[in-house]
């Protein structure tokens, strides 16, 4: 029954935020309607997840549940946040918005339950065309080029995940009576499937979904996408779709695991691991936008949750641990630096500094999301990342740790750079007639995200913990 309803609370609170006429009262749907969802996720948590010898499309696996949970607090978060956001923007029809952030949250909530091949490529494909008009909300020249390209992308994209779900299928040529795409049967199977097919479906899955992900060098519709859209917007693509498709690409490499191709697999998520942190380390220096810097700070967080999963073992432990960092992380930057776009008018640093006496709290929450997003103790991705460390230096792999560590630090430096110019100095004369202020509702549920992130740095929740347990203990059974 939970599991009907974190799909359909939002759908159905969808068309009712549509229905309602009032542009000011109509946001409100979408607190009520996380809520409910939040605590149908929870439900679903009490009971260790596993998979039935039945064949069924819809099932929520343990790696299904450690993505479904990360999902639902992020939208619960940023709808507390999302009516007085839009209050601020009440000259704009938010119709629409209101509806597409519903949908999305159904179609997201519906990806860890999918155990079918051609089903999750139809629901990825649509959460792309549901998350274009969110992009679009602030309706200037720069968020329509955003969008198109978002769409234009996204959708080569996922037209390359399609091409790979065909590769898929027809390395179980070789096995009689197989008509299923189903990933436990494929994963049972692995071992009859046609290796050199099996190899080319993993390679153009790895790009397609990759590019929804956003991992380099296939994530060039972010830094446009995550610019000029909302803060809420970039909250949940950063730390809600890309975990979606990294839950996908997780369902592929079980199957990858269990077909004994776990090594050829592990060095080429390495390898796209570090090419992505790579890349982020390089465009963040000297990036003044800074939005656009969040969007490079996913790409980076992309390659880390890739590198972990390469690594295995502890390693992969600490990737699933940073889905849940990264999407409380991501959330805290996107919302604080968003109350910041607001009270200055300007995403760039020549006009933006000195927010901290401008707007003191969001200032503050800016700076200490920056802190804990690149790993600094003593937040979760602290734990994570070093797990993550830890792995590699126990598994031997230690230039592959050194070159981590060092991409972390750049990125470290080359993000701190812009963060430190907007918080400190001398403030920025206003933009005429704003008169934007911190109030509670904008700051407090970025408070709340940020305790949680302190929260499972410094004290993991028993709960969390067994979730994090049994869907390493999934992944691990296929190898």
């Amino acid at each position: 029954m939970a599991g009907i309803l974190v799909f359909f609370i939002p759908f159905l609170a969808a068309f009712l935020a549509y229905s309602i006429p009032s542009n000011r009262y109509r946001p409100y749907v979408m607190p009520a309607a996380a809520f409910g969802h939040l605590m149908a996720a929870i439900t679903l948590m009490q009971s260790p997840a596993r998979l039935s010898a039945e064949e069924r499309w819809l099932e929520l696996d343990p790696a299904g549940q450690t993505i479904l949970i990360s999902i639902s607090v992020l939208f619960f978060c940023c709808a507390l946040y999302a009516p007085a956001y839009l209050y601020h923007r009440l000259e704009r029809p938010n119709r629409i918005f209101c509806s597409c952030m519903l949908l999305l949250l159904s179609l997201m909530s519906l990806v860890p339950f999918i155990q079918h091949v051609g089903l999750i490529w139809v629901v990825m494909e649509a959460t792309t065309l549901c998350s274009g008009p969110l992009i679009f909300f602030n309706r200037t020249s720069r968020s329509i080029e955003a969008a198109w390209k978002y769409l234009m992308i996204c959708s080569v994209g996922i037209a390359l995940a399609l091409l790979g779900s065909f590769f898929l299928a027809y390395s179980t040529f070789q096995i009689e009576n197989s008509n299923q795409l189903l990933f436990p049967k494929l994963a049972q199977s692995a071992s009859l499937l046609s290796k050199p097919w099996l190899r080319a479906a993993f390679v153009t899955l790895l790009v397609g979904y990759g590019t929804k992900m956003g991992i380099a060098p296939l994530h060039v519709w972010k830094p446009d996408a995550y610019g000029e859209t909302s803060g809420i917007v970039g909250a949940l693509l950063a730390g809600g779709l890309t975990s979606c498709a990294f839950l996908v690409l997780l369902r592929i490499i079980r199957i990858m695991y269990a077909a004994g191709e776990a090594v050829w697999t592990n060095h080429i998520l390495i390898v796209m691991g570090l090419l992505s942190m790579t890349f982020a380390a390089v465009f963040m220096s000297r990036q003044k936008d800074y939005k656009r810097i969040l969007a490079y700070s996913s790409v980076e967080h992309m390659g880390i949750l890739l590198l972990g999963v390469g690594i295995g073992s502890l390693g992969l432990w600490g990737s699933l641990f940073h889905v849940w960092n990264n999407a409380l992380g991501k959330a805290v930057l996107f919302l604080s630096s968003g109350n910041i776009h607001r009270a200055f008018g300007s995403k760039s640093t020549d006009s933006v500094r000195g927010a901290l006496h401008r707007i003191p709290v969001s200032a503050s929450l800016f700076l200490l999301g920056f802190i804990a997003i690149t790993g600094s103790p003593p937040f979760g991705p602290f734990v994570s990342e070093f797990a993550i460390l830890q792995a590699a230096f126990f598994a031997k792999q230690y230039k592959t740790g050194a070159l981590y560590l060092a991409l972390m630090l750049a990125v470290f430096l080359g993000m701190g750079t812009t963060v430190l110019s907007v918080i400190f100095g001398e403030a920025s004369k206003p933009v005429k007639d704003n008169q934007y202020k911190d109030s509670t509702l904008t700051v407090g549920p970025i408070i709340l995200l940020l305790l949680l992130m302190l929260i499972a740095g410094v004290c993991l929740p028993s709960s969390l913990g067994a979730i994090l347990t049994n869907a390493v203990a999934f992944m691990e059974v296929a190898r």
